[in-house]
């Protein structure tokens, strides 16, 4: 007798239960998944299973949107080298130097734009915690201000495209990532717009908390200072998001032209070397793999649940409850919010929404508002304790001073004003949805 005897229900239990106890020695997701995946094939299907697995994970290598992801982190390692993002904050310094909060806001402000120069997760984190958390601290901003802007800031990039999330979301479930990208601009902005207000309102209540620069500072330097230092990032961002949004150039070819535009700018800024390129495509290996390793693991394991039967049980279990359609969503953003405490999103990723995308169809909605609903909780995911990776990202950087404690303390509001805004979109999906 195989494991086929204790049935889909308790099989359910045993093998997520399995391999969240593997995961919790610390071995690598993508190994932990793949581990409990090949358990499974052998002892429900046979061995002759086994190939269900590999096949499986040559499936994901072989993905054709996926070529957009190493595009994109080569992209962002590029522009780590060139200074750009450096380059963009002190001119936004000077924009945004006479305001109450200035520094903060520009802070979330030039988040933003980096998030839509790569979509790529952390990196803004720890540049912002390089460049802005220190002279926020220097001038005397309250902590939680000067931490919470740094990582909500940094945070967005899970929705701002390019951002990864949104393609490999848009990859398990077979959606439109160019859609995807349209339809999280919206919530994007606002999301934004939102950090900026409290941040705003908070320094207006409360002066000290968020002083402007010195006057003297502010004098040294003109606006067309500033432009001039702005220019590059916005002609970047044009030509990734442009072209995607005028229909000139799909995701990939975006993904590839980014590549080329960041090289030019390292060029024009003298600084395309050997040493530069090497390292660039280094950082690229290394953040794919884990990737490419995750994703293979989890596409196994959510493959051998489904052979199951496990995505049929799911299904029936989520469509019989007796509530409305939203409470199932509800139900779901709950799930993914615990799941987001203490797992990465690219297992969240491929372990859930093969399962709950075809639930969020059968009860009549739009997978692309859910895409946009599962990119802001896992920005909330990103700054929620125990794991948290902002607050270690961010940690690395930051001064001595500076204590985990300080910054979970710090990401209070900015979390608020997260679940706010996830409340919103759930409760009106045309703020996404409008552009169709």
């Amino acid at each position: 007798m195989g494991l086929s005897s204790i049935g889909i229900e308790a099989g359910t239990w045993l093998i997520f239960g399995l391999a969240f106890v593997i995961l919790l020695t610390g071995v690598p997701l993508g190994f932990a998944t793949s581990a409990v995946a090949l358990i499974f094939a052998f002892g429900w299907f046979g061995p002759d299973a086994i190939t269900i697995v590999t096949s499986r994970m040559y499936g994901i290598v072989t993905e054709y949107s996926l070529i957009a992801i190493p595009m994109f982190v080569l992209m962002a390692s590029l522009l780590d080298r060139s200074g750009l993002s450096a380059d963009m904050f002190h001119g936004m310094r000077i924009f945004a130097g006479r305001l109450r909060g200035g520094v903060a806001i520009q802070t979330v402000i030039v988040a933003f734009f980096m998030a839509a120069m790569s979509g790529i997760i952390g990196g803004e984190t720890v540049l912002l915690g390089m460049l802005a958390l220190p002279q926020m601290l220097k001038l005397g901003y309250a902590k939680d201000i000067a931490i919470g802007s740094v990582c909500a800031g940094g945070a967005l990039g899970t929705m701002i495209p390019p951002s990864i999330v949104l393609i490999i979301y848009g990859m398990i479930t077979r959606t439109s990532i160019g859609d995807l990208f349209i339809a999280t601009i919206t919530p994007g902005t606002i999301l934004m717009l939102s950090y900026l207000i409290y941040i705003g309102v908070r320094c207006h209540l409360r002066p000290a908390d968020g002083p402007p620069l010195p006057e003297a500072e502010i004098e040294t330097s003109s606006h067309r200072d500033a432009l001039r230092l702005v220019l590059l990032p916005l002609m970047l961002i044009f030509l990734v998001l442009g072209t995607i949004y005028a229909g000139i150039a799909s995701i990939t070819e975006a993904a590839s032209l980014g590549v080329a535009g960041a090289a030019i700018i390292l060029a024009i800024k003298r600084r395309f070397t050997p040493e530069v390129l090497q390292k660039s495509v280094d950082q690229t290996f290394n953040t794919c793999g884990i990737i490419i390793w995750a994703g293979m693991g989890a596409i196994a394991i959510v493959g051998i649940y489904n052979l199951m039967g496990g995505g049929r049980y799911v299904t029936s279990v989520f469509t019989s409850l007796d509530v409305a359609p939203i409470i199932i969503i509800i139900i779901m953003m709950a799930s993914l919010f615990v799941l987001g405490t203490f797992m990465d999103w690219i297992g969240i990723a491929i372990l859930t929404l093969p399962i709950f995308v075809p639930i969020v169809k059968a009860i009549g909605y739009d997978p692309i508002w859910f895409g946009i609903l599962f990119s802001v909780n896992m920005q909330v995911a990103f700054m929620t304790p125990p794991l948290g990776p902002s607050a270690f990202f961010l940690k690395s950087v930051a001064p001595p001073g500076i204590s985990l404690f300080d910054i979970y303390r710090a990401f209070i509001p900015f979390v608020c004003i997260q679940i706010f805004v996830l409340s919103l979109l759930i409760l009106f999906p045309e703020i996404s949805l409008w552009p169709f």
